[in-house]
Formats: structure tokens, C-alpha cells, sequence
């Protein structure tokens, strides 16, 4: 090869590579799709068609998509005649991916997912405006909400269909309180369905589970009149990144600390969500530990798929004799089913280990829909027919779909959005369409939709209040998971008012012999901030 010749392969070679270049910068956006962009070989963004998820969670997303597609169809062309019906947006903020150590399981975004996409169908099934669920994801460990904040923040200044509200977030961690924060900034009221750490406060931030502090006081409430012996133990979660569960560490020690012994009795294991070295739940020394100082109360500051391997560690420890009866209190949203298969209820059984959770919601107590309220009654129906039409989403969501709680408090998150955004457009248009707005069905345009101002203003008025008869709730929130209020109040910070935490033992005790157990009365539920109202709560 001559001097020329390397010169034109020299020259090649650049164009090839300039070239390459090229395809790569532009593959990235269409690999991702539109709305999306690259963080850490994830794509993250928001759409509110499908987005590249778990294989698992395909027949959901495509449901949400078509139902967002039905929703604009029916807003820009109508078919047959049809009314012109305005809708706003509401997004949900979550991981739509995993792998081992992801924030969320395949199973968990399933059902999250499953409960949110029937409170869409809920709220576009009654008359106002519809509601597009926008799919935002922002990653498997929540650490890339920043393309994705960016991207919802001009949603809500878009006067044709405006964003009103976020919700999601799954986990206590410090990046789920800066995209909390960031939200806040733009004045966008947020929700997080299942947040529990005292930590995660924002001015514009809404929580619809209990907190750390108040799950506990509902744990109070169970020792107060089950005691046990005064021997207690503190396992906790020591991840640095886990606001969660340190919260629920330095809570439990603030209550329980002096009464129980946990100060000089408490031990510590590696839980499996996050990137800290070291082999995860690893619980052998912890179980010799509580065996050893013949704990009878176990205190647990930690995630539920970790308890599991702890019960198991007990129930093999060869130190322990299994001849006292020994509770593991736990707070969380439900009873994850990991904790309640046959395997592990077995090995409960037999160790005589009992799981207390204070929890967000009990469905494990909806034996008859037919007796339920009408808030889990309603919820329930629509869950059970959206499970009828995708068997093939079955899987992911699991044999017990409803036991974690995750669905029914999803559901609630995007409900208290809904309710807030549909009285917002009745005060502004008139509840007959014939107020300010003019009649939204035969003029499209004619009507103003709430902004997200409008609906963080009214969601701090969905007030439970105190009359000469008792609380009452005239505008607070039906939901499925009971019935539950908000205010502005720096006492209660954004945490659900009078919120229901029922405190759930698995396995159950078995009824008296020849007793059906009808004539025991059942434990009063304990309600979040039920002093304001001296117990009153609706």
C-alpha cells in the first residue's frame, strides 16, 4: 500500500467513525422512545403511550396507553356526535424495570400499576373531566427523577390538558425526597402512596399511609393491652441510603427504647435493595442473639422481603426451644405475601412466631365483598374485572395480589387527585357545566380546567371536622382504604388525617374451642391524629 493508499484508508476510517458517531447519538433517543432519554443504560421520562417495561407488566401498560389514547380521542375527535370531553393528567412516578436489588419487584409494579390504572378507570367512568395516566419512569433505584421532573414540570402549565397532580415514589430514600422537593418548587401537588418515613416532608408533598411515628403509636395501642413479657430486641436494617429504615429504628427506640431493653438488646443485617457491600440478609447472629437473650417482643426496622429470612433464621436456630411464644412487630402497608406463604406460615407455626404489623390497609380482613363499605367495595369490583380481561398479567401480579396493600393504596393516591381535581372543576364551571366554563359538552375550549394551584388548594381542604356531634367528613376522602383527611396544619405535616391503621397478627389466633369467635369484639383501630378529635374520627 502506497502513501496515497494510506492516506484514502485514513480518511475512510474518520468517515466511518464520524459516521458511527452520528447513528449512535441519534439511536439513543429512538431507542428509548420519545419523552425518554438514557440514564445508566435505563430509559427514563414520561409518555402517555407504552413504555418498555418488565415483560411481565406488558398487558397493563398497553391498557393505560389505550385508555389515555381513548381519553385525547374523545377530547380532539369524538366519533358519532359524541360530546367533547376535557381532561387533565396525572403522572406516576416509579421504577417500570428491575433487577435483584431494584427498589421495587416486578410483582410490586404490577400491582401498583394494576391499583392506579383502576382508579383511572373509576374517575373517567363518572361524569367531569377524564384523566390520562402518564407512566414516568425514573428509574429502578429512583436516582434519575431529574429528566423526569424536567419533563412533567411544563406539563402543568399547559392550559389544554394541564398535569394536576404526581404520585408514586415507592421508597424513603434521599433521592425520593429531592424529586419530592423539586415537584414542590413548581408548585405540583405530589402523593406518595406508600412512604412512611417521618423524613420525607415537602411543601407540596401528601402522604396517604401512616407514618413511621404513627404505625408505632398503633403498635402502642396492641401492647397496651397485650404487653407480653418486658424482654424486647431491635433488628434494624443498617443501609446507609434507607431513610426508611433508620426512621423506623430511631422510632421504635423512641417509644418502646426504655420499656423493652432495646438500647442494650439490638443487632443489625444487610438488607437485599441497594448497592452497600456485603452479602444481604444475612440473620444467623441475629437469631442466636434473640434466642440467647430469650427476647419474647422482636422489634423489626426493616422491609418486608427481608423478614422472611429472618423467620426462617429463628425458626432453624438451634439455641432457640420454640416453648414461649415470640412476636416480630412490623409496620408496613399490608402483609406482604412472601410473608405469608404455606412454606413460611408453616415455620411460623411451628416456632410459635407471630407477625404484628401496624399496617395502611387490612384486605386480608375482606372475607365477604358484599359486607365491605362502599370505598374497598367499589375498588374491589374494578380490580377483579381488570384482572378478568389481561390473564396474561396474572403472573406478575401473584396469587394474592391485594395482601401487600400496594394496589389499594396506589389507587387511593391517584383517587385523592381525581376528587380534588373534579370539585376544583365544579367550583370553577358550575356543577352543570353552565357556570364560568359554559357548557363543556357542546364547546370544546368553553370550559377552564383546574391548574395544579387549583388542586393542591383543595386537597389541604379536604379537612375532617370537628362539629358539637362529632368529627365529620364532609369533603375528606372515601377511599378504598378507609375513610381519611388533609389539612395544612404543621402538626399533622401532610400525613393522612384520622386514617385507619389496622394491626394485623399472622398467623391468626385460632377461635376458642367450640367458638366461631362471633361474640369477641374486635380491637378499636387505632386513627391517625384521632386526639384532635378526642377519638371521634369519622
Amino acid at each position: 500500500m502506497g502513501p496515497g493508499d494510506r492516506v484514502i484508508a485514513l480518511v475512510v476510517v474518520v468517515v466511518l467513525l464520524a459516521a458511527a458517531a452520528f447513528v449512535v447519538v441519534r439511536a439513543l433517543p429512538e431507542k428509548c422512545g420519545d419523552g425518554f432519554e438514557e440514564a445508566a443504560k435505563e430509559c427514563v421520562g414520561v409518555t402517555a403511550g407504552a413504555l418498555d417495561g418488565d415483560p411481565e407488566l406488558d398487558g397493563l401498560i398497553r391498557d393505560v396507553a389505550d385508555e389515555n389514547a381513548r381519553v385525547e380521542k374523545g377530547w380532539k375527535d369524538p366519533e358519532n356526535g359524541e360530546a367533547h370531553i376535557p381532561y387533565v393528567r396525572v403522572a406516576l412516578m416509579m421504577p417500570f424495570t428491575t433487577d435483584a436489588t431494584s427498589s421495587m419487584s416486578t410483582a410490586q409494579i404490577a400491582r401498583a400499576l394494576a391499583g392506579a390504572h383502576v382508579a383511572q378507570l373509576r374517575a373517567n367512568a363518572q361524569a367531569g373531566p377524564r384523566y390520562q395516566l402518564l407512566l414516568a419512569n425514573d428509574g429502578k433505584d429512583l436516582d434519575h427523577w431529574g429528566p423526569v421532573v424536567e419533563r412533567l414540570a411544563p406539563m402543568a402549565a399547559d392550559k389544554e390538558s394541564p398535569l394536576v397532580g404526581v404520585f408514586g415514589m415507592p421508597n424513603s430514600t434521599p433521592d425520593t425526597l429531592a424529586a419530592a422537593k423539586a415537584l414542590s418548587a413548581h408548585r405540583i401537588p405530589t402523593i406518595g402512596p406508600i412512604l412512611t418515613s417521618t423524613t420525607m416532608q415537602a411543601g407540596y408533598f401528601f402522604k396517604t399511609s401512616p407514618s413511621n411515628d404513627l404505625l408505632v403509636r398503633a403498635l402502642g395501642s396492641y401492647l397496651e393491652k397485650n404487653p407480653g413479657g418486658a424482654t424486647g430486641f431491635l433488628v434494624s436494617d443498617r443501609r446507609e441510603q434507607d431513610s426508611y429504615s433508620t426512621d423506623l429504628r430511631d422510632v421504635f427506640l423512641k417509644h418502646f427504647g426504655k420499656k423493652y431493653g432495646l438500647k442494650q438488646r439490638q443487632a443489625s443485617y444487610l438488607g437485599l435493595i441497594g448497592d452497600d457491600k456485603g452479602v444481604p440478609q444475612r440473620f444467623a447472629d441475629v437469631a442466636r442473639s434473640i434466642c440467647l437473650t430469650k427476647a419474647d417482643t422482636v422489634f423489626f426496622a426493616g422491609r418486608d422481603h427481608d423478614l422472611p429470612h429472618l423467620v426462617n433464621q429463628l425458626a432453624s436456630e438451634p439455641s432457640c426451644s420454640h416453648t414461649m411464644p415470640t412476636r416480630i412487630l412490623k409496620v408496613g402497608i399490608g402483609m406482604d405475601p412472601e410473608s405469608t406463604g404455606t412454606e413460611i406460615t408453616a415455620h411460623l407455626r411451628a416456632a410459635r412466631i407471630t407477625l404484628v404489623g401496624a399496617a395502611s390497609v387490612d384486605t386480608l380482613s375482606w372475607k365477604d365483598p358484599a359486607q365491605l363499605p362502599a370505598g374497598p367495595q367499589g375498588f374491589l369490583e374494578q380490580f377483579e374485572k381488570l384482572r378478568k380481561t389481561m390473564p396474561a398479567s396474572h403472573p406478575a401480579w401473584g396469587a394474592k395480589p391485594l395482601d401487600d396493600g400496594y394496589a389499594v393504596m396506589y389507587h387511593d393516591a391517584f383517587t385523592v387527585l381525581a376528587q380534588a381535581t373534579d370539585r376544583a372543576y365544579d367550583d370553577i364551571n358550575g356543577k352543570e357545566g353552565e357556570g364560568k366554563g359554559g357548557d363543556r359538552k357542546k364547546k370544546p375550549g368553553a370550559v377552564e380546567l383546574p391548574s395544579h394551584d387549583d388542586v393542591y388548594n383543595t386537597v389541604v381542604n379536604m379537612n375532617i371536622l370537628g362539629t358539637d356531634k362529632g368529627a365529620s367528613c364532609v369533603n375528606c376522602m372515601r377511599g378504598a382504604s378507609g375513610t381519611f383527611g388533609f389539612d395544612d396544619s404543621p402538626d399533622t405535616r401532610k400525613w393522612a388525617v384520622c386514617k385507619p391503621v389496622p394491626v394485623i397478627e399472622y398467623p391468626p389466633a385460632a377461635a376458642p374451642a367450640g367458638k366461631d369467635g362471633k361474640d369477641k369484639k374486635p380491637d378499636r383501630v387505632y386513627r391517625t391524629y384521632e386526639d384532635n378529635f378526642d377519638g371521634s374520627c369519622p
